[in-house]
């Protein structure tokens, strides 16, 4: 009898549920399955990928924690559970801002573990943290997905819904954000030139601060590890593939001059063609110099040379000089990214600031670029990830991603500069060149 009432007292909320959300013309209230392959982060002690699969968290180290986020649209409240399973009784703690959950588990449970309730005080993102308490075996469990229930009206949560595409690994990746420049039409392009700015502590291992950008190309610098920094400059070949293997010999990119110490080869799995970096203690809070030429060549050749300079007075460094084949073209295509290519880091917030943004045409003339358009890629455009922005300071463009901060720029704004022509100072070219 005791059972038979409980079933109709939940019959009762899920029609008052369904009522509620009805008579709003809610389209989003209701259930959220949030996976944590495609949304959870090792937040402590350190960064890094450890037991997460795609089919979600095996926790085992007491030390770890691992952090789930998701964003919400509006306030609201939330009924939380979590889909896991342990294969000996364990328990784990889950914290989201003042709110404590330590829910047991064990291979016997028959429904997800009821967590409770927390409350979402306005638009923004949720930080839920997940760590190991007790365990009678080696692991605290398995944590496939944290469900999430609102009767709130119109509620919208964002996150990394499923893998397709495998978009748990570009999800975890953060929002790629591009500038790309407005230049002078009608003119022939020849140089592209940029100061770039990595403000003290939002260097995160796994960025790629990209500086000049062509159609065929790009030239920036990197964080590759805790102890490793490189100034890259790649020119995609015109043959099709992510295998540099497959590209026919007459379709290779060819390196026609390199700096001393600069390593040159090929790069794949987002196109491939010919690489060239510089290992180099780059410094955040320093500003640097990055300065491209593409030059039309004989026998339908461009070619395409980049310099580096670690401050405004320090003399120009060669990184590399590259002939593409089939190829006829001048500078097109000019733009800026900021891109994280280590998904383990997803979590931590990236910042580029770009300055005194020039082109220079075939006559010899500068061009000031003080306007830019600003786009995401498609883990920001598809609402997978929100935290992305882009815009404009006193004297620069900036680009920022990851680190779930609560502002977001809207895909295809566009930012102009105020500056006059005489603040802004065309560069001084490399030596050889003057």
């Amino acid at each position: 009898m005791i059972w038979i009432y409980g079933q109709q007292i939940h019959l009762l909320l899920t029609l008052f549920t369904a009522a509620s959300c009805l008579s709003t013309g809610a389209v989003e209230c209701g259930d959220w399955r949030v996976p944590f392959g495609g949304n959870a982060f090792r937040t402590a002690p350190v960064p890094g990928n450890g037991n997460l699969r795609a089919s979600g968290l095996n926790l085992e180290n007491p030390d770890d924690v691992w952090s789930v986020y998701v964003h919400v649209d509006r306030p609201a409240q939330l009924e939380l559970r979590l889909d896991a399973t342990a294969d000996r009784s364990s328990t784990v703690r889950v914290d989201c801002g003042d709110n404590t959950f330590t829910p047991a588990l064990s291979a016997s449970a028959q429904e997800p573990a009821a967590l409770g309730q927390v409350a979402a005080s306005g638009p923004g993102y949720l930080r839920f943290d997940f760590r190991g308490v007790t365990k009678a075996g080696d692991s605290f469990g398995t944590l496939r997905n944290l469900l999430i229930s609102s009767i709130t009206p119109e509620l919208n949560v964002s996150f990394v819904r499923d893998n397709q595409g495998n978009m748990f690994y570009w999800g975890r990746r953060g929002p790629s954000v591009h500038l790309r420049y407005n230049v002078p039409p009608n003119v022939t392009l020849e140089y592209a030139y940029s100061e770039l700015l990595v403000p003290e502590e939002e260097d995160q291992v796994g960025s790629y601060f990209m500086a000049n950008g062509f159609e065929e190309g790009y030239f920036g610098m990197q964080v590759n590890s805790e102890t490793e920094r490189r100034i890259l400059f790649s020119v995609w070949s015109p043959y099709k593939t992510d295998d540099p293997r497959k590209i026919p010999e007459s379709q290779r990119v060819l390196t026609v001059a390199r700096g001393d110490g600069i390593h040159v080869g090929e790069f794949g799995n987002e196109g491939a063609g010919g690489q060239s970096y510089l290992v180099h203690p780059w410094k955040a809070g320093v500003t640097c110099r990055f300065l491209t030429r593409v030059q039309q060549a004989e026998d339908n050749f461009t070619v395409y040379t980049s310099w580096f300079s670690e401050s405004p007075d320090a003399p120009w460094r060669l990184i590399a000089s590259f002939r593409r084949p089939n190829t006829q073209t001048s500078l097109t295509g000019f733009h800026s990214f900021l891109e994280n290519f280590n998904p383990a880091t997803g979590h931590l917030s990236r910042r580029v600031e770009y300055r005194n943004v020039h082109v220079r045409d075939t006559n010899g003339n500068w061009h000031a670029c003080t306007a830019a358009r600003f786009s995401t890629d498609a883990t920001g455009s598809q609402k997978h990830r929100l935290d992305f922005a882009g815009g404009v300071g006193a004297d620069h463009f900036f680009l920022q991603n990851c680190g779930f901060s609560n502002s977001s720029t809207k895909p295809g704004s566009r930012f102009e500069l105020n500056l006059s022509a005489n603040v802004v100072n065309p560069p001084l070219l490399p030596d050889q060149l003057r």
